[in-house]
């Protein structure tokens, strides 16, 4: 059995938990069933890192710090039922990144950076029935993306910022019975899309801003379950849902609607939640309230007004109380038309390969030294990557108006044109990672008004291309990661009002403005790993209301001060503050954080105490690692506190010298403080080797989390 890991000869299982692996062991039992590797540093997952464990059945590398799943990373696997991969940093999906595993039934991919997903990519998973892709930064589903997965019956596909669906992007999921699309940027009903779904039973799209629900807008033959709660609907037209007979239950809780119309086609409707609406209760509710009686559908719901009726429940109205006397609903607003969506019949640029299936385009490393014109005008996805253009101009892709996705990566592109992006007016995705741009200038996105993806990693910035971002209302995420940015300075983000995401790590920062990201009010994420800031940006994390993660790892700050992250402490859930040689953190450094913290990196720096934490009830992971702690009395309350976790911490002492390299948990320097009576020595190590709280519920909701729950 490899050292860290643990192994169960008997069971087949094998726990390397939690520890500093940087590659797969590659002396792992071959008959190994179940191989836990959750908590280790891996970064990559090479060409057949498995192949030496042929027979695994589950396999999890949760927190693990992925960032790219090299194509043929899982081949010889063919045994394998369960892989979870959540809580990593991959933002790609390419075509043969999990190919061999035929037998694959449950792949959780929760909480990664998944931006892009290439379709092909899921064409192997043969058998799989869950696949939960939770909390990733999706922005748009090309058609066929999920090709392939011809027996799954769970999508999960929350908490991501979905705007953009193909039309057959649910196309090949012929047994899908449950669809969660909660949590995301959906601004209308996608029934194109979902009209493929003949038998799903169970559609969940609250939380979205849609705003109405139009003629014949849902065809869904089999469902049963409706879910548009939390979303910002004012109406519903009264066919709506008439081509979905099977409807039993509508969800249209916490909306802007002051009513509803009868409901044609939905014999079946059994229940309607409209609780949290301000219902207006005048005579013009009274033929949606008489037909709740004919129907005999039970309705949850108050009254808002009038003030006469205000906290009534609707099922408790009579008619003749029904009154009318102002209008009681503003007009209906107007619904877009939808262009009609005209198929290219331009050929493929010479020396280029065009797929009419995906309607993709490739040029890749063609040595091409000016931009190819003539792509099939329904082209989505163009893949111009390493080629010698050295520039954009102007007008650089005519007729390409349904492309949504566009790779220029290493291109030697020095300069965008005004006018470059003209007439994308579908464009999402922008890829140009490891050119020489040092300069942006607002109108080289002219006339590409949907873009939301951004990618500058690994060019020449030095600042920010500040006012570049004005003709950008829809930019949701924004990498300027490994460029020779210094400052951050007021202005740099005008014009970025929907940020979500900002990725500036590998860079030279030294400075950031108090205001300089004002502009990005709705940011939640705030990467700064990598960068050279001395001490916690406080002023500038002020109105950023909505922050949940930040990482200062890698920055050389020496001191955390009292109320460093208050401003932020309502909604921060992720703080990373590792590799920083961090000496000291004040007592009153983590004021205003309590049980919404849930990960707190601290490994690998200098500081020999903590101030106290025992109001972050909510942790799910605390890393302590390579902390030179002083076991002496004054870190009794810490050792106090680490005894009642049920977290691997990874806490040692550094000192004094009969405790250095001890667990701070098995430290018997704690015996001899006053008022410890036995409480104070040594106790067994009961360390749990799962880094989530034992009373906590996975988040996975799988059958396969028992594995998840596996000891060390």
């Amino acid at each position: 059995c490899p050292a860290p890991c643990v192994c169960d000869n008997l069971r087949a299982h094998v726990l390397c938990l939690n520890g500093n692996l940087t590659a797969i062991p590659g002396t792992i039992p071959q008959l190994t069933k179940k191989l836990d590797l959750r908590g280790n540093s891996f970064t990559v997952i090479p060409v057949g890192a498995f192949l030496t464990t042929p027979y695994l059945t589950h396999l999890d590398l949760q927190r693990c710090k992925v960032e790219k799943l090299e194509e043929g990373a899982f081949r010889g696997l063919g045994r394998l039922v369960y892989l979870n991969l959540a809580s990593n940093s991959i933002a790609l999906l390419y075509q043969e990144s999990l190919d061999g595993l035929s037998s694959l039934q449950q792949l959780i991919l929760e909480g990664n950076r998944i931006e892009e997903i290439q379709p092909g990519a899921f064409g192997h998973l043969g058998s799989l029935t869950v696949l939960d892709l939770r909390a990733n930064a999706l922005v748009y589903l090309p058609d066929m993306v999920f090709q392939g997965l011809q027996v799954l019956r769970w999508l999960r596909l929350s908490h991501n910022a979905l705007h953009v669906l193909g039309s057959e992007a649910f196309a090949a999921l012929p047994a899908l019975h449950r669809l969660s699309l909660d949590h995301n940027e959906l601004q209308a009903l996608p029934g194109e899309a979902l009209a493929r779904l003949d038998g799903v039973t169970q559609l969940d799209l609250g939380h979205n801003p849609i705003t109405y629900v139009a003629e014949e807008a849902l065809a869904m033959a089999s469902l049963k379950h409706l879910f548009l709660d939390h979303a910002a609907l004012q109406d519903v037209a009264p066919d709506a849902f008439a081509h979905s007979p099977q409807l039993r239950t509508l969800d249209l809780r916490e909306n802007q609607l002051q009513g509803l119309p009868p409901l044609a086609g939905v014999r079946g409707l059994a229940r309607v939640s409209l609780a949290g609406n301000p219902l207006l209760c005048s005579c013009l509710l009274r033929p949606f309230h008489n037909w709740l009686a004919r129907a005999r559908v039970q309705v949850e719901g108050v009254c808002a007004a009038p003030p006469a009726l205000r906290g009534r429940p609707l099922d408790s109205l009579r008619p003749p109380e029904m009154r009318c006397g102002r209008p009681w609903l503003a007009p209906s607003p107007a619904v877009p038309s939808e262009q009609p969506r005209v198929a290219g019949s331009g050929q493929c640029p010479q020396g280029c390969a065009c797929s009419p299936d995906f309607r993709h385009g490739s040029c890749e490393n063609r040595d091409l030294r000016e931009i190819p014109r003539g792509f099939p005008g329904d082209t989505r996805l163009l893949d111009l990557r390493r080629n010698a253009f050295r520039m954009v101009p102007p007008g650089a892709f005519p007729g390409l108006k349904e492309l949504v996705s566009l790779h220029l990566q290493s291109c030697s592109i020095g300069a965008l044109r005004p006018g470059a992006l003209r007439g994308l007016e579908s464009l999402v995705y922008l890829y140009l990672t490891d050119n020489c741009l040092s300069t942006l200038v607002a109108t080289a996105f002219e006339g590409a008004p949907r873009l939301a993806y951004l990618d500058l990693d690994h060019n020449a910035f030095t600042r920010l291309p500040a006012g570049a971002f004005q003709l950008l209302p829809n930019l949701i995420s924004l990498h300027l990661q490994h460029n020779a940015i210094g400052e951050l300075a007021e202005g740099d983000l005008d014009g970025a009002r929907g940020l979500r995401w900002l990725y500036l790590a590998g860079n030279t920062i030294k400075h950031i403005a108090p205001a300089a990201l004002a502009p990005a009010k709705m940011l939640e994420k705030l990467h700064l790993e990598g960068n050279c800031l001395a001490e916690v940006p406080t002023a500038a994390l002020r109105g950023l209301s909505t922050l949940s993660e930040l990482k200062l790892s890698r920055n050389p700050i020496k001191h955390i001060r009292d109320s460093a992250f208050l401003p932020v402490a309502s909604s921060l859930q992720h703080l990373y503050l590792d590799n920083m040689g961090l000496e000291q953190i004040s007592p009153g450094a983590f004021t205003g954080l309590g049980p919404k913290i849930r990960s707190l990196y601290l490994e690998s720096n200098k500081m020999s105490n903590i101030p106290d934490m025992s109001n972050f009830t909510g942790l799910e992971i605390l890393n302590l690692r390579d902390v030179p702690f002083h076991c002496d009395c004054q870190l009794l309350p810490l050792r106090r506190w680490i005894d009642k976790l049920n977290l691997h911490v990874g806490a040692t002492c550094g000192s004094p010298a009969e405790a250095r390299g001890l667990k701070v948990r098995l430290s018997t320097t704690f015996q001899t403080c006053p008022g410890t009576g036995k409480a104070g020595g040594a106790r067994p190590d009961k360390t749990k080797a799962s880094s989530k709280p034992s009373k906590k519920k996975s988040s996975g909701k799988s059958p396969a989390r028992g594995f998840k729950k596996s000891r060390a």
